[in-house]
């Protein structure tokens, strides 16, 4: 049997610690509109996806992130790698809702979230594009967030916030709202970050609940090795890194680059090609 990823809780739900991310699944290559077209051409049908999920799955990585709503092709891939492994797919969904304050909205919204229980998810994050219409930072606030998050615990869903924002993460635990986890982006790099690495470090470790971290390698502008050594040194063991790659051989070296530095061992993930892999640089 594989080694099996160390794992975390949420409210009462146990989940891997390395979450599977949709980017690289779903054509958000935060690269170019080239890359984009690569991914969904190369994931225009389940198949890839599927090979990618046994792979995490043998390793215990259980839990995957995305608008699965947005995603019917993705979707598919879950639902046929727990039929074909037996194992159930823990979904973190972050669904897009109308935040727009009026009952036809509020509507809309509710309509969004029961799709969001009945497509299967577990945990339902309010995407961070709407969340952060609610932002007021003068009060240190967001308001009618408790509006939501109730239509989510309706719907027999863990409710937790998207934050891009790292504010998002402070206002949720200043004011006590039912927010049981929280994305934020968190690399090396500071990529797409609003503010320092140092500080985001800061938050992520006084957050009152577990935090997902997302783009750890930067969207490929750093490597696996750099990327996850990082981020698993620096968080707490409550949380939790979002991994996205583009097929079962990376998902592959992803783990095993994670488990080493979660053991403080070396990486067994071999040499790169060369045109000469026999240089004295690259050793035996």
């Amino acid at each position: 049997m594989a080694a099996q990823f160390p794992r975390t809780q949420v409210e009462n739900l146990s989940l891997s610690r390395m979450i599977i991310g949709t980017n690289w699944m779903a054509g958000y290559s935060h690269r170019s509109p080239a890359a984009d077209r690569m991914i969904v051409e190369r994931h225009s049908r389940p198949d890839e996806i599927v090979a990618m999920l046994e792979t995490f799955l043998e390793y215990g990585v259980d839990t995957m992130m995305a608008p699965f709503l947005s995603q019917p092709v993705i979707l598919q891939a879950v639902r046929e790698a727990q039929e074909k492994t037996g194992k159930k797919i823990i979904l973190v969904d972050t669904p897009i809702i109308n935040v727009d304050d009026n009952p036809a909205a509020r509507q809309e919204a509710r309509q969004v979230i029961k799709k969001s229980r009945e497509l299967g998810a577990d945990i339902c994050l309010i995407h961070h594009s709407s969340a952060e219409q609610l932002v007021n930072k003068n009060r240190r606030t967001m308001d009618r967030l408790d509006d939501y998050t109730a239509m989510i615990r309706d719907e027999g869903l863990i409710p937790g916030l998207s934050a891009h924002m790292p504010e998002l993460i402070v206002y949720s635990d200043q004011n006590g709202y039912d927010v049981q986890t929280y994305i934020q982006i968190y690399n090396c790099m500071g990529f797409l970050m609003q503010v320092e690495v140092e500080t985001v470090n800061q938050i992520i470790h006084s957050a009152k609940k577990p935090v997902m971290t997302i783009k750890p390698m930067a969207a490929g502008r750093c490597t696996p090795f750099v990327g996850l050594n990082f981020s698993f040194a620096t968080i707490r063991d409550c949380d939790m890194v979002t991994v996205g790659c583009f097929n079962a051989g990376e998902a592959a070296e992803d783990v095993e680059i994670a488990l080493a530095a979660l053991e403080h061992r070396r990486a067994d993930i071999g040499r790169r090609s060369s045109p000469n892999n026999q240089q004295s640089a690259f050793g035996k």
